[in-house]
């Protein structure tokens, strides 16, 4: 299985001394169809020796053995996990992993939920989590945020990256789903505006730098990607329904420390 290497982006704030991280586009993988390339979708219905393989070029694109990742089984909780070593086919519920230990990929999935990696370089502290609008409504980010300062992390000194999601222009929604997060958080609703069709859309990686605000972490920015207008770099659970398509790739956001 030859081919091109993932492609991923980055982030100027995660680029920092004896850290490495990637938001891995689609691109580099060997899954086929409508999971072509980089599919780390365990859950999906890809054929599993095509995601084994792809897990090992994104751990080798960052210069880490095949077996480092730790991840999560993902359920849009607001629970985080410590990996003292790499996870193996283990993946506890939950929507983060934070870790001390070098080597160990620390990886969030998404196809339009929020990624968020985070990194305290004084303490040598990394986290990544998994931010859908429940998550991140019910306190995933802050969670993460929590089970850093409980490793020796500083909320101060922490610097975070919310990787490609849905865009603020793509995530039309109902008035169902805003009075949710009225409800629980009325100040979600700087969060929410209007479209050209006189719809509402939600803002989703403006409201994940909201809450890593209120947890303290002040030096954060969101990349700018948006999963479900670049079908070309990114899988999108939305743009997936949309075409009615029968499923859809997961994308990798990871961080470790080196």
């Amino acid at each position: 299985m030859s081919g091109a290497p993932p492609t991923f982006l980055t982030s100027p704030r995660l680029d920092v001394a004896g850290v490495r991280h990637a938001f891995f586009t689609r691109q580099g993988g060997v899954s086929s169809g409508i999971y072509a390339s980089l599919n780390l979708g365990r859950g999906s219905r890809d054929d599993p020796a095509a995601v084994l393989e792809n897990k090992a070029r994104a751990a080798a694109a960052l210069g880490l053995e095949a077996g480092s990742l730790a991840m999560a089984y993902q359920v849009h909780s607001a629970r985080v996990h410590v990996a003292e070593q790499a996870f193996g086919d283990e993946r506890p519920e939950g929507d983060g992993v934070a870790t001390v230990t070098p080597g160990v990929l620390c990886g969030a999935l998404a196809a339009d939920c929020a990624p968020v990696l985070m990194a305290d370089p004084a303490a040598r502290v990394v986290c990544a989590v998994h931010a859908g609008w429940r998550g991140a409504l019910g306190g995933v980010i802050e969670a993460g945020v929590a089970v850093m300062t409980g490793l020796g992390a500083s909320p101060g000194r922490i610097v975070a990256a919310v990787g490609p999601c849905i865009g603020p222009q793509s995530y039309e929604v109902g008035e169902d789903f805003r009075q949710t997060f009225l409800d629980a958080d009325p100040a979600s609703a700087l969060r929410f505006h209007a479209t050209d069709s006189y719809s509402i859309a939600f803002d989703l990686p403006a409201y994940a730098l909201d809450r890593l605000q209120r947890a303290g972490v002040e030096q954060a920015e969101w990349i700018g990607a948006d999963t479900y207008s670049d079908p070309e770099l990114f899988f999108s659970n939305r743009r997936a329904l949309h075409l009615r398509e029968p499923d859809f790739g997961r994308l990798l956001s990871a961080i470790a420390l080196v």
